[in-house]
């Protein structure tokens, strides 16, 4: 890990420590892939591969060491509460589905969080040569082949002028929200699927206008929270309510916000 020293409450240094915890991860998964996954199922149905534990087993032992007072939200272990201030929120693997299916959409979360406020966010997609981080007040930047740029949303602001993208269909109706996202696609100038972190990071680069999803938690939204919100954009409930803890989540370069909280209400 790098030698330069660290504060535990400066959003560039923490932003900093999570970009050099990505080179680690990255390399795991990628190696998991090439060898072969190991792929179990979960009492929900859902999907875990040793990609995800060893991931989520490193990121630990690399924040405690660094910040040992520090507490950990992760998907696949238990909570560590730390001082019950400051809290990393990660995502080892997040699009896990993807990843055993052979699709290059998945990525590793990370995104740590002081009394309620997001101050540093990294997000890897090795898979897509693409890493996007941020930190509060410090702004959003994606790296990938071109070379590292600031993101920022885009400047639609008419919804007929807009790419809209979501999860999945299938749990927006059976949380009531089909006939309002029939309406937006309606509306819009073009939907797409392109679920999971890639939607957000899709919004934060203005190539799409609004992500919409049901059923994400705390480790899925709190890095692409940040990220959206330095580009420019916002994230909230489907109520306009400012959130990234699940179960819905709103991503939107701002500017059509309200006329989607409007359809969805």
């Amino acid at each position: 890990m790098p030698a330069h020293p660290l504060s535990d409450g400066n959003p560039a240094d923490l932003r900093r420590f999570a970009v050099d915890l990505l080179d680690e991860t990255d390399a795991i998964a990628l190696r998991h892939l090439a060898a072969g996954l190991t792929i179990t199922e979960k009492g929900d149905r859902t999907l875990v591969t040793q990609a995800d534990t060893e991931i989520e087993t490193l990121l630990r032992a690399r924040i405690g060491d660094a910040f040992p007072n520090h507490g950990v939200v992760g998907e696949e272990f238990a909570d560590h509460a730390g001082d019950g201030e400051t809290r990393w929120i990660i995502d080892p693997i997040d699009g896990t589905h993807n990843l055993v299916r052979g699709i290059p959409v998945w990525a590793t979360l990370i995104a740590v969080e002081r009394a309620g406020e997001l101050l540093a966010a990294a997000v890897s997609a090795p898979a897509l040569q693409r890493r996007w981080h941020a930190s509060r007040g410090g702004g959003a930047v994606v790296r990938d082949l071109l070379g590292e740029r600031p993101l920022h949303v885009s400047g639609v602001d008419r919804l007929e002028d807009a790419q809209v993208v979501w999860s999945g269909l299938r749990p927006m109706e059976a949380a009531g929200f089909g006939p309002a996202v029939h309406a937006i696609a309606a509306e819009a100038w073009r939907d797409r699927g392109f679920g999971d972190f890639w939607g957000y990071m899709l919004v934060a680069e203005g190539a799409a206008d609004a992500m919409l999803e049901i059923g994400p938690t705390v480790w899925d939204l709190a890095a692409p929270a940040l990220i959206v919100r330095e580009a420019g954009g916002r994230m909230t409930d489907f109520a306009g309510r400012d959130s990234y803890a699940g179960p819905q989540a709103l991503a939107t370069n701002g500017r059509l916000h309200a006329t989607i909280v409007e359809h969805l209400a």
